[in-house]
């Protein structure tokens, strides 16, 4: 089978290769020199109104029976799938959020990559790569030839069928990766109205699915194994407001335990959860958020990993040096009328300060990260713009701290004054 060739190809279709395109072309990549190939499918869904009108300018398209597919899936910053994607009003969809809309850079839509002469090679899953002879295969048995490859492969939800879970392979279980997830998602929560559900797993999924279930009247139970939510970032005292403002909006939390099993109806759909400590729980979903792992099985013994980039691969082209990428840990998150940031390293001794009542009409508060005398780590819960920008500038600058009484009690002034 003939084959295409380009100098330069992204594998992968997510975040990292729509940004890495961005960069390839602020860097004088030639029409025909780049492609992404992408296992996403070559279609998004758009949902009608009632008047069969769709607003493409705002993107606020509502849960209705009228379906059809257009468009291309170029790649989309991930995030809102776990947020505005399931609200029952205002909801996100493409072409609202493709990149680079999520670091207030310009929406790179589908004619984008064809106007700057990217191909995107979509629905195609790559199933061999040979590096040494920089050759990619395709499921269709397809061939394309690379000067560079940028392996951008991300993620895979981890699911609880690798490990054998009992009854895991039942209808309506469910995970977030892909805007397909998504849509298998929101149809679940329109068949399923005022019905229960099971979120398994206490991080990231677990928190923001959770509240957009509630959002839609969905009885939500969460389980994760853990002593507090999220506890790769939130300290004891943080996880304890959410998980009381979380109570106070009707979620209920199982802590300390796991699912072992699920239990079935006649149409094969999940009907029940069972738990490692014998309790069995009613559900008509369960989503389950317990991690990821990277997609590198396909350059296992090939390539060893290191820094690198787009500016990396264009100066060893051209014989330039460049400066080290820098790079502030940064994260966030959306929830309820909630929104918290985080930046820098959780690591050292953790300082509370603000308002953390889970019962106060406008909550804000936050914990610093101190190490070897230094602010490492910044995180706050309803902050301004403004005061977000402080927050950040701290965990850049890392400013000294003698005392950590003076955090507690400066609070957030500390950062702004900065």
């Amino acid at each position: 089978m003939a084959g295409k060739s380009f100098k330069y190809v992204i594998i992968g279709g997510g975040v990292s290769a729509g940004y890495a395109a961005r960069e390839f072309c602020k860097q004088g990549v030639k029409p025909g020199e780049l492609a992404i190939i992408s296992k996403e499918a070559s279609l998004f869904h758009v949902y009608y109104n009632d008047e069969d009108v769709v607003t493409f300018e705002n993107a606020a398209w509502f849960f209705f029976d009228k379906t059809s597919e257009v468009g291309v899936v170029a790649p989309y910053e991930r995030p809102a799938l776990s947020k505005a994607y399931l609200f029952p009003e205002g909801t996100a969809r493409l072409p609202g959020f493709h990149v680079c809309v999520g670091s207030g850079g310009e929406r790179l839509l589908p004619e984008w990559y064809k106007e700057k002469g990217i191909e995107l090679i979509l629905s195609t899953e790559i199933v061999k790569a040979d590096l040494a002879a920089k050759t990619l295969v395709s499921a269709a048995g397809e061939i394309f030839k690379y000067h560079i490859l940028i392996i951008a492969t991300g993620s895979t939800v981890i699911k609880l069928t690798d490990f054998g879970v009992q009854g895991a392979d039942a209808k309506n279980i469910l995970y977030l990766r892909e805007i397909d997830d998504a849509d298998k998602l929101v149809e679940a929560i329109k068949g399923k109205k005022n019905g229960k559900a099971v979120i398994v797993g206490g991080g990231y999924i677990g928190l923001e699915l959770s509240a957009a279930l509630r959002i839609n009247n969905i009885d939500v139970t969460m389980v994760y194994p853990e002593p507090w939510c999220m506890p790769r970032l939130f300290t004891a005292g943080i996880a304890a407001f959410y998980e009381g403002y979380y109570a106070n909006k009707g979620v209920k939390i199982i802590k300390g335990t796991v699912a072992v099993g699920f239990n079935a109806d006649s149409n094969g759909e999940v009907k029940e959860v069972k738990l490692k400590d014998g309790r069995v729980l009613e559900a008509d979903i369960v989503v389950v958020g317990v991690g990821g792992r990277p997609l590198t099985t396909l350059f296992k013994g090939q390539v060893e990993e290191e820094k690198g980039g787009i500016k990396a691969i264009k100066s060893n082209e051209e014989g330039k040096t460049i400066d080290v990428y820098d790079y502030l840990p940064f994260f966030y998150s959306r929830s309820f009328d909630l929104s918290w940031q985080f930046y820098g390293d959780n690591v050292g001794d953790a300082v509370l300060f603000g308002d953390n009542d889970p019962a106060s009409p406008k909550p804000k508060f936050g914990s610093y990260w101190i190490k070897d005398g230094k602010v490492v780590g910044v995180f706050l819960e309803g902050g301004t713009p403004d005061e977000n920008k402080a927050i950040a500038k701290v965990a850049r600058v890392q400013p000294p701290v003698e005392n950590l009484d003076v955090l507690t009690k400066e609070g957030l002034s500390f950062a702004c004054k900065i």
